[in-house]
C-alpha cells in the first residue's frame, strides 16, 4: 500500500477518498486496478471521470465499467451499462487505426451488445437483439474485434437466418479458431461433435476442444471445460489418440498467430474441483488461464489485432467447406 503514500489530499479514515489532482487520481486508480484492488480503484477512477482530461476520462470510464460488469459485491450492471453506452455513443467513429483507443471502444460496444441481448430489468431495459447485432457488427467489422466476431458468429448460426448467414458464421468461427480464440474453438468443437452446420467428426471435435482448454482464460474455463468433459468422456481411446495427432499438427500450423484478445478476469475462476467421467476416469485438463485479477489490456494499451474483417482461410485446415 506504500504506492498510495502522498497521493491522498489529507483524507482520514471514514472520510471520502480525495486525491490531490485528477492526474494522481487516475494514476492511483489505474495502479489499484492493475493490482486487483478494485474497491480502491473505484473512487480514484470516479474522481478522474469527474475532473480528469478527456483522455483520462475515457479510460477511467472503461475500467469502471469493467469492474461494475464483473461478478461479486462490486457488480453494478446498471452503472456498467450506462458507462458502456457513454463510451459507445461518444467514440463509435474512432479511427480503427488508433491503436490506443480503438480496442477499448470495440470492447465497450461488445459489452453493450451483451446487455442488449439479455436486457437489464433493474433499469427496465428490454432485450433488443437487432440493436445488439448492430453494435456487434460495428465492433466486428469496423474495429476487427475478435470477441465481437465470435458473438456475431453465434447470432448468424442461431438457426433463424438465411443459409448465407450460416456461411458467414462458420467463416468467422474458422478464422477465429485458427487465430487461437478459445471460445470459437470450443463452440466449433461442439458443432463438430453434434454434427450441426458441419459433418459430425468426433476426432476434430476432441482436437478443437483440447486446444480451447489450453487457450482458455480463467473466466471462461467452466463452460469450455463442460464441453471438453462431455466430448472426452464419450470418445474411445482410438479417437483420443487420433485427436491428439490432429491437435499436434494444428499447434504447429497455427504457431505465431496473434495472441488471443485481451480478456477481463475478475475473480479466481480457475479454482475448480477435478473433473472426472462417470466411470471415474480423471480428466487431464491443462490449466493455463490468465492470472485472476489481471487485465492485459491495461498494461500496454495494445493495438487491435486485425482491424479488418477476417480473410479467407488458405487451405481450410480446420476441415469444413465454405
Amino acid at each position: 500500500m506504500l504506492w498510495l503514500a502522498g497521493a491522498l489530499g489529507g483524507a482520514t479514515a471514514g472520510e471520502a477518498v480525495k486525491y490531490k489532482s485528477p492526474e494522481l487520481a487516475f494514476e492511483q486508480g489505474l495502479g489499484a486496478y492493475k493490482s486487483g484492488f478494485y474497491e480502491m480503484a473505484i473512487p480514484a477512477l470516479e474522481q478522474t471521470v469527474a475532473e480528469g482530461t478527456e483522455v483520462d476520462r475515457f479510460f477511467a470510464e472503461f475500467y469502471l465499467a469493467r469492474i461494475y460488469s464483473g461478478a461479486g459485491a462490486l457488480a453494478d450492471h446498471a452503472k456498467a451499462y450506462r458507462l458502456y453506452q457513454t463510451l459507445a455513443n461518444e467514440n463509435a467513429d474512432t479511427d480503427p487505426e488508433d491503436g490506443r483507443r480503438a480496442p477499448f471502444v470495440a470492447k465497450a460496444l461488445t459489452a453493450l451488445a451483451g446487455y442488449l441481448q439479455r436486457g437489464l430489468p433493474e433499469i427496465s431495459l428490454q432485450p433488443d437483439p437487432q440493436r445488439a447485432a448492430d453494435y456487434l457488427h460495428h465492433a466486428a467489422t469496423f474495429f476487427g474485434d475478435k470477441d465481437a466476431q465470435f458473438e456475431l458468429a453465434k447470432i448468424y448460426l442461431n438457426g433463424t437466418g438465411t443459409p448465407d448467414d450460416a456461411k458467414r458464421g462458420m467463416h468467422y468461427l474458422s478464422v477465429l479458431t485458427e487465430e487461437g480464440h478459445p471460445g470459437a474453438q470450443a463452440f466449433l468443437a461442439d458443432l463438430f461433435w453434434r454434427g450441426v452446420h458441419v459433418k459430425k467428426d468426433e476426432r476434430r471435435a476432441l482436437a478443437l476442444i483440447t486446444m480451447a482448454v489450453e487457450n482458455a482464460p480463467s473466466h471462461e474455463r467452466i463452460w469450455i471445460e463442460d464441453i471438453y468433459q462431455n466430448i472426452f468422456c464419450a470418445t474411445s481411446q482410438k479417437t483420443r489418440k487420433q485427436a491428439d495427432g490432429i491437435a499436434a499438427i494444428w499447434r504447429k500450423m497455427f504457431a505465431g498467430t496473434p495472441e488471443r484478445p485481451p480478456q477481463m478476469a475478475l475473480g479466481a475462476g480457475d479454482l475448480q474441483p477435478r473433473r472426472a467421467c462417470e466411470n471415474g476416469e480423471l480428466l487431464d485438463l491443462q490449466n493455463t488461464p490468465l492470472v485472476a485479477g489481471k487485465d492485459p489490456q491495461v498494461a500496454t494499451h495494445p493495438p487491435a489485432a486485425g482491424n479488418t474483417p477476417p480473410k479467407s482461410v488458405q487451405g481450410n485446415p480446420i476441415g469444413f467447406g465454405r
